[in-house]
């Protein structure tokens, strides 16, 4: 029995390790130190972690499951690029999902099951007050995607979380250096507000709003690159 707690232990740290190498690395993704297009070797990253190589390989393959790199044949990953017409194409199809949606599940919704998402709503604006961007984003999907799950469509929430990590944003670190998040956290905590008062349609106006800015978000960043590389 000894041997096998000691191997279980080795599993954890192991996995342990893994997974703190996946938050570094969407951390600088969505800082863009590692940049879109780009090709980067698991034993390089690794050099720079100062780690083996496996625990950077296991941690870009959870990576490429969330489709935020591919796989290059004998070279490393590549970060996925994301062009102007695919985050249109994205946000069309969230505000198709999402907008008649938030309508639904605020006529259905009971007053516990919105208030629930309050502390959600709470800490996706702290984050973006605290510049905690892996926080803000991981708080604002939570939020999203559990007030989807209020209408019981699980293939609906899946669609939109698959959409989410196709449409996750790149340089947030520039937005949240200019101002632009904490305005756009602040709409969660407005949108419940609207939601508990009954207004379906306020809450489908503002949750089309909101999916609007972020859209604004991606096109600012956009250019915000384009200047950068062009310089």
């Amino acid at each position: 029995m000894g041997g096998h707690l000691k191997q279980a232990n080795l599993i954890t740290a192991q996995q342990r390790l893994r997974d703190q190498v996946a938050h570094a690395l969407r951390a600088a993704l969505i800082s863009g130190e590692l940049q879109p297009g780009r090709v980067y070797s698991a034993p390089a990253l690794a050099s720079d972690f100062g780690i083996s190589a496996t625990p950077v390989r296991e941690a870009m393959l959870d990576l490429v499951r969330e489709g935020l790199v591919e796989p290059v044949r004998n070279k490393g990953f590549r970060v996925t690029e994301i062009s102007e017409r695919d985050l249109d194409q994205y946000s069309e199809l969230r505000a198709l999902i999402e907008v008649p949606t938030v309508g639904a599940v605020t006529r259905s919704a009971s007053r516990e099951q919105l208030e629930a998402l309050r502390p959600v709503a709470e800490e996706i604006v702290a984050s973006a007050r605290d510049h905690d961007l892996l926080g803000y984003l991981d708080a604002d999907r939570r939020f999203h995607l559990a007030l989807l799950g209020l209408h019981g469509n699980d293939r609906l929430v899946e669609t939109v979380g698959d959409l989410r990590k196709r449409s996750r944003l790149y340089g947030l670190t520039a937005l949240d250096a200019r101002g632009m998040l904490l305005p756009s956290a602040e709409e969660h905590l407005e949108l419940l507000d609207l939601m508990l008062a009954g207004d379906a349609q306020a809450a489908q106006d503002l949750m089309s709003r909101h999916l609007s800015h972020v859209r604004s978000l991606w096109a600012a960043q956009g250019a915000a690159q384009g200047a950068a590389q062009g310089a």
